[in-house]
């Protein structure tokens, strides 16, 4: 798995995903999403069409990442998430709790509405 964190003009951070989000992945995202939100990125837009795989274990990384950002007033919103995600979240009901959207342009602009929903 590979991930790049890259801060945007609207105070949110862009996150790239690309890879497997599996139980051996899962403990670095949630380290280095942890880190961003500690270094001030509260507001994160996590880009997933490039990750083919989630399990469990990184569902409730991704979960434990939104707790954290709510925690420090900020959220998490995911954009094109690969059909595999979309499937995923539809079947568990995270897409209720995520806010979703087609491409970081959209993300970016909504980044600063109030945290969840």
């Amino acid at each position: 798995m590979n991930i790049e964190v890259s801060s945007h003009d609207s105070g949110a951070a862009l996150v790239n995903i690309q890879g497997r989000l599996d139980a051996a992945a899962a403990p670095s995202f949630k380290t280095q999403i942890m880190a961003a939100i500690a270094e001030g990125n509260a507001r994160l837009v996590l880009h997933l069409a490039q990750v083919s795989f989630i399990d469990s274990t990184g569902l409730g990384a991704l979960v434990s990442a939104l707790k954290a950002a709510r925690r420090a007033d900020g959220d998490i919103s995911i954009i094109a998430p690969s059909s595999q995600v979309q499937r995923l979240l539809r079947l568990t009901a995270m897409d209720r709790v995520f806010r979703i959207f087609e491409n970081p342009d959209e993300a970016l602009r909504h980044s600063d509405a109030s945290p969840g929903r």
